[in-house]
């Protein structure tokens, strides 16, 4: 099969032709239709980090696909053509297909597909069929591949608990950011403000449902969120994972506040407790999502009442897709990049 491969951090994708995966009893192999590209991937290989990728790591962790051969203990579940979505990563040993302690993508001793195991930039990926969701007629593979990062962003308003009439402030509107803002609305909050420099994706945010946007560049965000909403953001969901940002979304937040921390910075980062100690505020960290959040996903495409269609700006077979990987670094107008490797 063909696959597009991590070399060095720093050096751009190479498509290369590699054996194709091995399927274990428990295994689903798919035919990957599309494969999204995460801002961690971004991360994962940009020149001068410490990658936890070898050189030939398959990456891709967002994908959707049709069934094309089921294990000899998955065959009684699954059937060949049906159409999934993934979550990205195996079980631990210890818990077998399920884990027993619900901690699903946060256990220690989970391997996540797209680093530590082959992820879904090529032709077929082996999965958990544990760890596979039907895609009901409705939902179209493409809307498929974008389960997962809506699901982080469903998962991170989850976390932020009750919004119901809550004043909230996106920080960044990337994929994730823009999966935040829409199920912000969707859980009641009254205002969902997203603050995102490139005017393209501050567009794509108030089409996708944000009440006002503002660009940061402009002056103060707090003052220009208070104009907007009325009052200091109650809820600030930090999207952009580049350092600073935590530190600038404690100053933002008000007394009692409520920070919730979506952006994966992979560098070191410094903000000011007492800070955040005199303004008692709440600091949430959020890692993935669950089969829940995957679930409730499905079932909104599937109902009409999201469609992330206009976050994907581009979709590019193998040819293109390392420069296109690349470009999606300092894109201005670019959002959900997809390989299509088949």
């Amino acid at each position: 099969m063909r696959a597009s491969v991590f070399q060095a951090a720093g050096a751009p994708l190479a498509v290369i032709d590699t054996p194709d995966p091995g399927v274990l009893a428990g295994d689903l192999l798919i035919k990957v239709a599309y494969s999204g590209v995460c801002g961690t991937d971004l991360h994962l290989t940009q020149s001068g980090i410490d990658s936890p990728l070898g050189p030939g790591a398959i990456l891709g962790h967002e994908f959707a696909g049709e069934v094309i051969e089921a294990g000899r203990e998955a065959a009684t579940r699954w059937h060949v053509g049906e159409r999934v979505t993934v979550m990205p990563y195996r079980a631990c040993p210890a818990c077998g297909a399920l884990c027993k302690d619900g901690l699903d993508i946060i256990c220690p001793s989970v391997a996540y597909l797209g680093i530590a195991l082959p992820g879904g930039n090529a032709q077929y990926v082996a999965v958990g069929a544990a760890q596979a969701l039907r895609l009901p007629e409705p939902v179209d593979l493409m809307a498929g591949a974008m389960v997962e990062p809506l699901a982080v962003g469903l998962h991170a308003v989850r976390k932020a608990g009750q919004l119901l009439g809550a004043r909230v402030l996106v920080i960044g509107a990337g994929p994730v950011g823009q999966a935040v803002a829409i199920f912000a609305r969707v859980a009641g909050a009254a205002g969902v403000v997203v603050s995102e420099p490139r005017a393209p994706a501050r567009r794509r945010a108030e089409a996708m449902g944000a009440t006002a946007t503002l660009d940061p560049r402009a002056g103060d965000v707090g003052e220009a969120f208070a104009d907007l909403a009325g009052g200091a953001p109650e809820v600030v969901f930090e999207c952009v994972g580049t350092p600073g940002m935590i530190a600038e979304s404690i100053r933002l937040a008000p007394l009692f506040g409520r920070v919730i921390v979506v952006g994966a910075c992979m560098e070191l980062d410094h903000f000011r407790p007492m800070l955040a100690l005199t303004k008692e505020l709440t600091l949430t960290f959020v890692l993935g999502h669950t089969r829940g959040d995957f679930q409730f996903v499905i079932d909104a495409l599937a109902q009409g009442r999201i469609d992330p269609a206009p976050l994907v700006t581009e979709v590019a077979g193998f040819e293109r897709f390392p420069q296109a990987f690349e470009d999606l670094r300092s894109g201005a107008d670019s959002c959900k990049l997809l390989l299509k490797p088949n």
